[in-house]
């Protein structure tokens, strides 16, 4: 598995990952308008040519967001998400951030649990962020990356 940084090439596969991934998936012009986003960075993992999934980290004034992590679910609980999250972070730092934060449904207890092994703490939690379902958000900061 390759981890690169994604071409805009790469953001109709995509857009079929949001579709497998999400129940709110952004679409093709979304991303590609956060692709074009001078502050966002997009991460692709390959394999054998092929998409298994993407990150998008937006980074402004020393903090980086992450935006989204999806894997197909095929590629799943084979450390993907992980890979991805590294060179997320790896990336942000490089461009001059020092922190970072992240919002994940209260209930996805694999990203939470993925988030708090790379050194992210719940600091806050957002009341009905969420839709379909509604549900809270928890706010997560790595404060030292």
């Amino acid at each position: 598995m390759k981890i690169r940084f994604m071409t805009e090439a790469d953001l109709e596969q995509a857009a079929a990952i949001e579709a497998a991934c999400f129940r709110e998936p952004w679409s093709f012009d979304l991303l590609s308008s956060g692709y074009k986003n001078k502050w966002n960075l997009y991460l692709a993992a390959e394999e054998d040519g092929r998409l298994a999934g993407y990150g998008a980290v937006c980074v402004i004034a020393g903090e980086g967001e992450i935006q989204r992590i999806a894997v197909l679910e095929e590629f799943r609980r084979q450390g993907l998400g992980r890979k991805l999250l590294d060179a997320m972070v790896a990336a942000a730092r490089n461009r001059g951030a020092r922190a970072m934060t992240l919002e994940v449904r209260e209930s996805n207890e694999p990203a939470i649990k993925l988030y708090f092994s790379a050194g992210f703490r719940t600091e806050a939690q957002r009341k009905d962020y969420y839709r379909n379902p509604r549900e809270d958000a928890l706010i997560m900061w790595n404060r030292s990356i």
